[in-house]
């Protein structure tokens, strides 16, 4: 996305990922701008079909593995925006540092983060991902950067790059929202779309935050099965131009209605 960080964490399976010693090869000349004159030393690239891998202090070979999920994730997005994606995957060599990176205060917690049109990789947390999960997070943080945020609400922007990762991931759906099921199962169900509060990363409510995903998720969830994925692809673009109350209304919809019938799709697929 440009200029925005997005917050986005899963909870998923331990995994190991060892990285080999430091280069310090020169930085090659050909570098998309977006991965230029980010470290003095110790960068090593990876290169795959379409994406563009840049780390530092990283070992080659998670840099190549690293290079073909992205290829993957890339065509994921693509084939739901209709239109090719290129990949540009930053991989720091710290938490701090890909903080740093992002402009941001923290990326604790956080697997990948989207910003001006790359993804950042925190190493520490990306780790801890399974092989989907970690195919999930490039497929949601590439959503955010080839689709764009600006002019959107929280829960449209998250909830998309949501239903564009977890759309070819063969995760069972009362699995990837555990933690929304388990409150609708318990009788309490969402009464609004999450707005920015519910999607703060700041470690004090990790459930509360998964929720918020798993909330909005479900909201574009319910436009694509109800109204067909170009429809809500139609809707998201046209809330970009016009406003997400303008581009609702050309749907025959409002906020409130919406709500109301995502609230029914959250029981009904939940329960």
């Amino acid at each position: 996305m440009s200029g925005r960080v997005s917050r986005r964490g899963l909870v998923a399976c331990l995994a190991l990922l060892a990285f080999a010693a430091p280069s310090s090869a020169p930085e090659p000349p050909d570098l998309p701008p977006a991965l230029r004159d980010l470290w003095r030393e110790g960068v090593v690239v990876a290169r795959g079909a379409r994406s563009v891998v840049i780390g530092h202090h990283a070992g080659q070979s998670s840099l190549d593995d690293l290079a073909r999920r992205a290829d993957e994730a890339g065509r994921r997005v693509a084939a739901v925006l209709g239109r090719p994606v290129r990949p540009l995957i930053v991989v720091p060599d710290s938490t701090r540092e890909a903080a740093g990176l992002a402009g941001a205060a923290r990326v604790d917690g956080l697997a990948a983060v989207a910003d001006h049109g790359r993804v950042i990789v925190v190493p520490e947390f990306f780790a801890m991902l399974n092989s989907t999960g970690k195919d999930v997070v490039l497929t949601h943080e590439l959503t955010h950067v080839a689709a764009g945020t600006d002019h959107l609400p929280v829960w449209l922007y998250e909830g998309f790059a949501d239903y564009v990762g977890y759309r070819d991931a063969g995760i069972p759906l009362r699995t990837a929202a555990a933690e929304l099921a388990a409150e609708v199962r318990a009788g309490r169900l969402p009464s609004e779309l999450p707005g920015p509060a519910a999607f703060a990363a700041d470690g004090r409510d990790p459930e509360r935050l998964a929720r918020a995903y798993q909330e909005a998720w479900l909201a574009c969830r319910f436009l694509a099965d109800r109204f067909g994925e170009g429809t809500l692809v139609g809707l998201y673009r046209a809330a970009q131009a016009v406003g997400v109350d303008r581009a609702l209304a050309s749907r025959g919809l409002s906020t409130a209605t919406l709500t109301a019938r995502w609230r029914d799709y959250v029981r009904d697929q939940l329960a």
